[in-house]
């Protein structure tokens, strides 16, 4: 009878631990499974988080062609036309002292040596050349007469209600010849835009 238990009790014993031995081998392949997984899935976040950064970077002062001076728009001045005016440019006529180009040539002696040889055998040879040298410079030689330029070219409008503000009125402002040619053809008391080179006229 007893040896029939410690027979039981052996089998018992074998069975309960080749359960666990299979038990334990099934668990090491989902850890190493679960592993692979996990580590495949951060990697691909890594890849998505990159490529967010690349695609959502700003566009700052930094980025090249942002312009961050200030704008035209500044500048620009609105009112109503009043008139324009064309400033045609003003010469007379003056002196100045006329000038020519003379040269001069002037010659130098120049002397050369070349040595060959070694020891009681070295000889020395001599040489002259003639080097010229050729100088210009621009003297007076009498007066020239010529156009001078007394007033340059102007093209100019004048506005009213300068910027909305009814009281500044009759005010000139000089402007390029595109801008002068379409406020001429503008009709009186049209409503002008444009950015002005000066003002007066």
């Amino acid at each position: 009878m007893f040896g029939k238990r410690l027979v039981v009790s052996g089998a018992i014993a074998i069975l309960i631990g080749t359960l666990g031995a299979c038990s334990g081998g099934g668990n090491g392949g989902d850890d190493d499974g679960i592993a692979w997984e996990q580590s495949e899935t951060v990697s691909g976040g890594d890849d998505t988080t990159s490529g967010g950064s690349d695609t959502t970077s700003g566009y700052d002062s930094s980025t090249p062609g942002y312009d961050n001076t200030p704008s035209a728009q500044d500048s620009t001045v609105h009112g109503l036309k009043d008139s324009v005016r064309h400033v045609p440019v003003k010469t007379a006529k003056a002196t100045r002292p006329h000038l020519v180009r003379k040269c001069s040539t002037t010659t130098r002696r120049v002397r050369h040596t070349s040595s060959s040889g070694t020891g009681s055998r070295r000889t020395t040879r001599t040489w002259y050349t003639t080097e010229r040298h050729r100088s210009c410079t621009k003297v007076r030689s009498g007066t020239e007469t010529y156009r001078r330029t007394v007033r340059t070219e102007k093209w100019c409008v004048e506005l009213d209600d300068v910027n909305g503000d009814t009281a500044r009125d009759d005010v000139w402002y000089q402007v390029s010849s595109p801008v002068y040619v379409d406020a001429r053809s503008a009709g009186e008391h049209a409503r002008l835009e444009f950015v002005p080179a000066g003002e007066g006229c």
